[in-house]
């Protein structure tokens, strides 16, 4: 068993809700709480959320983590 983690990243707006939303939807759990960042020169809100999943696979750098 093998925990992946990634850390998902975007605008603060429906778009990053529904990456979200995706991984939930694929078996990932929330892990901590989200970030949030004010770029002053785009003048815009962006976001984090960290995500985790357990998998029966050995963990392999090549692995496509959106994927699993």
């Amino acid at each position: 068993m093998t925990t992946l983690y990634r850390l998902l990243t975007g605008e603060d707006d429906s778009a990053f809700c529904h990456k979200v939303s995706e991984a939930l939807s694929k078996g990932w759990a929330l892990h901590g709480s989200p970030s949030y960042a004010w770029d002053q020169r785009q003048g815009r809100m962006y976001c984090a959320q960290a995500v985790i999943k357990d998998v029966d696979a050995r963990y392999d750098p090549s692995m496509k983590l959106g994927a699993q």
